[in-house]
This record gives structure tokens, sequence and C-alpha cells, in this order.
């Protein structure tokens, strides 16, 4: 399966913070943003990933990820030239998904909680269809609602931002689909804002009896950082949860090195280039205290 990471946008809600910079690239504690969403991916084992990003923003994004051989992965690059919505990622990266499944996630998606593993695996191995990340919110007006068949995980119903919601539970900002999606974002017709949307998508695969859910267990946590605000918040909850528990979220090179992508000299050598920093001795001490993965 392949990824897609979105990282498009100008976050204007952010202004000025993101004049002159992407901002998914802005910390959320002790690293950027993009990283939560691309240790999500990785966790899913998806080791091809594209990042669609700003024409601007490029060069930022190949310095600081390079070809992804560092995590032994492979990590290739797109622009989106203009703001035509999430859907459009699926034209954009025709050739990089050439026929394959694909997970999408919006660059500025948090996830974080047990048994989160679990609903990863149960999106990826579902050959076919698509599947949506259901999350219960208290105001769930402000994004697309879904309701569902508890039995059979099919969604039943799925309504962009609707003036009065049949359900608490939302699509999140990240998408798992077979390898008609690219078809399928083919025929989409941009809305009344001009974009081509992804419930629009989604709605295509529910039409089709094959959109799926898999709901994120009580006590989870989802954030979506939009304002500064959201920024604040969803930093102090990584520092509270690591300091708690003594462990990274979203550590990228301690997940490719837990997954045997990488060994433990290149950890070290990844370590070495930020050593002064408590983020680099973590890794340090991750390299020196386990067994080498085969």
């Amino acid at each position: 399966m392949k990824g897609i990471v979105l990282a498009g946008g100008f976050g204007t809600h952010l202004y000025p913070m993101t004049f002159s910079g992407s901002k998914h690239l802005l910390p959320i504690y002790d690293k950027p943003l993009v990283y939560y969403s691309l240790a999500t991916l990785m966790k899913a084992d998806i080791r091809d990933v594209l990042f669609i990003v700003n024409p601007q923003d490029m060069g930022a994004y190949e310095a600081h990820f390079g070809d992804g051989s560092q995590l032994g992965m492979n990590i290739q690059y797109k622009a989106q030239e203009s703001r035509d919505g999430i859907a459009q990622a699926f034209l954009i990266g025709e050739d990089f998904i050439d026929g394959d499944r694909v997970a999408l996630i919006l660059a500025d998606s948090i996830f974080y909680g047990s048994g989160f593993g679990q609903n990863l695996s149960e999106a990826i191995t579902r050959k076919k269809g698509a599947t949506v990340f259901g999350y219960q919110v208290k105001h769930p007006e402000s994004y697309a609602v879904i309701d569902f068949d508890a039995s059979t995980k099919k969604v039943s119903y799925i309504e962009e931002k609707p003036e009065e919601a049949r359900t608490n539970y939302v699509a999140t900002g990240l998408y798992v689909y077979d390898e008609k999606v690219v078809e399928y974002a083919k025929t989409l017709k941009p809305s009344a804002r001009g974009e081509l949307e992804i419930t629009d998508l989604n709605q295509i695969y529910l039409d089709h009896k094959q959109l799926y859910t898999t709901t994120l267990p009580e006590g989870f946590a989802w954030f979506s950082p939009r304002t500064v605000d959201d920024l604040f918040h969803a930093g102090e909850f990584v520092r509270v949860v690591q300091q708690s528990t003594g462990t990274k979220i979203a550590s990228i090179e301690e997940i490719a090195y837990r997954k045997g992508w990488i060994g433990r000299a290149q950890l070290l050598s990844l370590a070495s280039k930020i050593q002064k920093t408590e983020y680099g001795k973590y890794l340090e001490g991750i390299a020196l205290s386990t067994d080498e993965l085969k």
C-alpha cells in the first residue's frame, strides 16, 4: 500500500506565523506537526510515501526528509499548484499510486491512543472499498458527519457540515482506498466552493456500498490544529504524555528502527545529528538499550 501526506494549504488561520512557511512544519512541542501524520502511515507499515506540498515549500520538505532512505523508506514529492480540494491529491499522485491501494492523511492530523494499531490493521487489510476513521465529537456540524451499521462497519450516510447532524461521529483526516480511487476521483466535479471534495469521493464508495468506518475508541485523542490555541493545546498534550510515560509520540526515527527498517548504526547516526537536543539523546538511548533488530 502507498501513502500520501497532503500538506498543501496556506494556513491562513495561523498568520503571521505562516506568511513564509508551511503550517505543517510548525512545532507541536518537540517535533514538526507533519511528523505526526507521517508516523501514522509508518505505523501502518507504509514505506512508500508521497508528500503533496505547496510549490514554495518543496525545498523545505526535501531538506527535511530527503528521499526517505535514512528511514528505510521511499519518499517522493509533488506540488499542489492550486487549492482545488483534498480529492485532487489522487489526481496529482496518479503516477505514484500506480494502480495500488493508498492511504491519505492530512498533514495536520494527530492520532494518539490505545487500540490504534487495531484500527489501522482493520483498514489496511480490507482489500476492497474505502475506510474513513470515525471519531465522536461534541460539535459534528463542523465536519463530515457519518452514520453506520455497528455490526458490519458499513457507512450508511455521510454529509459535509450539515445544519443538523444525525450523529456525533465524523470522518477524521485519515482515509484508506482501494485501487479504484483514481478512477473515481477523475469523475468528480468541483463543488460550489470550486474544490474536488473528499466527501463527494466517499459518497461514490457509499453508492457502491463499499464505504466502511473504523471508529476510534473512547478516550482516544485526535487533534487537527487550525488556530494558535489548537497548536498550543496539542503541544501541551504531547508534552504531558511524553513526560509522564518517558516515550516520544511520533518519533519517526524510533518507529523505523523498531520496525527493522533501519539498524542501530543508522539510528545512532540520526541521533548524532541532533545530539545536543533532548530528542537526540532519546534516540541514542533507544539505540543503546535495545538489541539490534534484524
